[in-house]
C-alpha cells in the first residue's frame, strides 16, 4: 500500500514540473482492492487545464506498477494552498516561485510585498496579477532586479 501511495504522490504537476502532486497536497486517498488502485485527487482549482494530464500521468504510473487505476477527482473539501507541504514550499522557492502565505481559516489577504525567492528581499512589486498560469502572479524585485512568480494563496 505504501509503495503505490508513494508512486502516486511522486507524479510531477504538469504546470509545475519541479513540484509533485504529493507536494501540493492534491492526493486525498489511495486504497487497494486486490489489483485495483482507487485514487482520489483534489484539483488545485475547478477547471484547471492540467487535471486530465494529471489523471493520465497517475494512470500510467499505476499501470506501470502492475495495478489497474481508478482515478476520481474530489472537489470537497476544496484544495487550499495550505495543503502544500513544507517540502513543496521549499521546491517552489528553489524553482524561483514565491510560495503562498498560509491562508488559514479566514479570508485570503494579499501578502504584499511578496518576498523574493532569489534574494529574500521584500522590496518587490506586483507587475501582473496573472503569470504563466492563473494560480500565479508576476513580480519584480528591486534588490536583485530579478522577475519572479508567486503562487497565489487560496
Amino acid at each position: 500500500m505504501t509503495a503505490i501511495l508513494d508512486i502516486v504522490r511522486s507524479i510531477d504537476d504538469p504546470e509545475l514540473p519541479h513540484v509533485t502532486i504529493g507536494d501540493l497536497g492534491m492526493v486525498r486517498k489511495v486504497a487497494l482492492d486486490g489489483r485495483i488502485a482507487h485514487i482520489r485527487i483534489t484539483p488545485t482549482y475547478t477547471g484547471c487545464p492540467a487535471t486530465e494530464q494529471i489523471r493520465a500521468d497517475v494512470e500510467a504510473a499505476v499501470v506501470a506498477a502492475g495495478y489497474e487505476p481508478n482515478v476520481e477527482f474530489e472537489m470537497a473539501p476544496p484544495w487550499s494552498t495550505d495543503d502544500i507541504s513544507t517540502e513543496g514550499r521549499a521546491k517552489l522557492r528553489a524553482a524561483g516561485i514565491a510560495p503562498p502565505a498560509p491562508a488559514g481559516d479566514g479570508p485570503v489577504t494579499l501578502d504584499l510585498p511578496v518576498e523574493c525567492p532569489q534574494c529574500g528581499s521584500r522590496r518587490t512589486r506586483l507587475t501582473s496579477a496573472f503569470g504563466a498560469t492563473a494560480c500565479k502572479a508576476l513580480h519584480m524585485c528591486a534588490a536583485c532586479r530579478q522577475p519572479f512568480e508567486s503562487f497565489k494563496a487560496i
